[in-house]
């Protein structure tokens, strides 16, 4: 029992930062998801103003795409109670069923840019993104969740530059902890070609070969992608200024998952004939047209 209020039950997850409980909350009747932030004694401070941080973050947003932060605790260490969402983590998902087809993808992409969205509207970069940090629920909803890295835009991230998950960190933000929209929508690229292709775009064996390849290579070539690959490669362009942002994302996406067809590309030949079938039918009409005013020119004469 937590605080004489929240009962835990059974664990439902974990992380670098500690490990989440599915909690009864005997005051309300519900359930709740309570995350129980652990970290070695010498990072305790560092530990619990991390957890106010992600608390507080989170709980000035309102959004069906984002975890619902209801409480903080603190006993020997801090407790975060959230929303309780029966799902799976993206990340899951990925691992156990395969990477998605690029339709599923779409919506889930959809569901992550609507978070996004909502955080940065309210001055938040998440800083965080990965399948990791994404929820599918059963019903079908997509949540961002665990915002422990999270920031005010503006802020200063320079200090902790390198805390994430490098195969999913934009390279201004290896590169001089840049904390702005376009890292997490490069985040969110990257996070969709893990989800359509089963593996992040700079994966390596190493940390150092990843950064490395952050630095300087192009993505690694996608096979499964289809109809996501041009946006895909919109926002994961190195330069954020290039990057796709939010507008353009759920543009190409939308289509993708609602199932609407692609124009099929003609060839040489299909084109040529096309141009061909126009003519004809151009003729015929002419023909018709003409036809019709003698017609009526004739039986004026005769009438």
């Amino acid at each position: 029992m937590i605080a004489g209020r929240y009962r835990l039950r059974e664990a439902i997850g974990s992380g670098g930062m500690g490990q989440v409980w599915l909690a009864a909350d005997d005051m309300l009747g519900r359930n709740v998801a309570v995350k129980e932030v652990t970290a070695p004694d010498s990072g305790h401070f560092a530990t619990v103003r991390q957890s106010l941080r992600e608390a507080r973050s989170a709980a000035s947003l309102n959004h069906p795409n984002v975890v619902q932060i209801h409480d903080i605790l603190h006993t020997d260490r801090p407790w975060i109670v959230m929303e309780y969402v029966p799902s799976r983590s993206l990340y899951d998902v990925i691992v156990r069923d395969g990477p998605l087809s690029p339709r599923d993808a779409a919506r889930v992409g959809l569901g992550m840019l609507a978070g996004l969205r909502a955080a940065h509207r309210g001055g938040i970069i998440h800083r965080d993104v990965k399948p990791q940090n994404v929820l599918v629920a059963h019903d079908g909803r997509v949540v961002l969740t665990d915002f422990g890295l999270a920031v005010r835009e503006g802020g200063s991230g320079q200090a902790e530059a390198l805390i994430g998950s490098p195969q999913y960190m934009a390279p201004e933000r290896v590169r001089d902890g840049a904390s702005t929209p376009a890292t997490d929508m490069w985040s969110l690229g990257a996070t969709l070609y893990a989800t359509v292709e089963g593996r992040a775009p700079y994966q390596r064996e190493t940390t150092p070969a990843t950064l490395l390849a952050l630095a300087g290579e192009p993505p690694d070539p996608m096979r499964r992608a289809g109809p996501l690959a041009p946006i895909l490669l919109r926002l994961l362009e190195r330069d954020p200024a290039r990057r796709a942002d939010a507008d353009e994302v759920e543009q190409c996406l939308r289509p993708i998952a609602e199932g609407v067809p692609e124009p099929a590309e003609r060839s040489p030949d299909e084109a040529a004939l096309a141009r061909l079938t126009r003519i004809q039918l151009a003729v015929a009409s002419f023909v018709l047209a003409a036809t019709a005013t003698v017609a009526v020119l004739l039986a004026v004469g005769w009438s």
